[in-house]
């Protein structure tokens, strides 16, 4: 995901940036990462509060793992998850800097069409009667 540079800027690569909106997409992984927030849990509790099985529950841990989204640590048997707070920062910090992309995109082109409406008028070449005037001087033959 590139636009003028944003990973690069987020302090990311491309993939990494794309690794975290792509787990960021899918709403039991949020589910997963808003659970975490206040602790440690086990993959196996959290499989606990799912419809899914375990094995479905730990690949979307993995997913967020993957994407520096959460921490897993082996406590004896049992792998505990927590959500990591500086990537849910990198994931906020990488959609503040599209939005001010976008709207220094949006502040140009207001100040195209305000530039354009200011000297728009006859002589311009910009109107339709300047079109049929043109095309009536020409002649019928063009």
């Amino acid at each position: 995901m590139v636009v003028d540079g944003v990973a690069a800027r987020s302090g990311g690569t491309d993939e990494a940036v794309d690794r975290l909106f792509h787990a960021l997409a899918d709403a039991t992984r949020r589910d997963i990462l808003h659970r975490c927030v206040q602790g440690e849990l086990s993959v196996s509790r959290l499989a606990a509060a799912y419809p899914m099985s375990f094995a479905a529950v730990q690949k979307h841990v993995t997913v967020l793992e993957r994407a520096g989204l959460v921490t897993k640590r082996r406590h004896g048997r049992e792998q505990l998850v927590r959500t990591d707070p500086d990537a849910v920062g990198r994931a906020r910090q990488a959609l503040d800097e599209l939005e001010s992309a976008w709207r220094a995109r949006v502040d140009r082109m207001s100040g195209l069409l305000t530039d354009d409406a200011a000297g728009a008028g006859p002589g311009h070449g910009t109107g339709p009667d300047d079109d049929a005037r043109t095309n009536t001087e020409k002649g019928p033959d063009g």
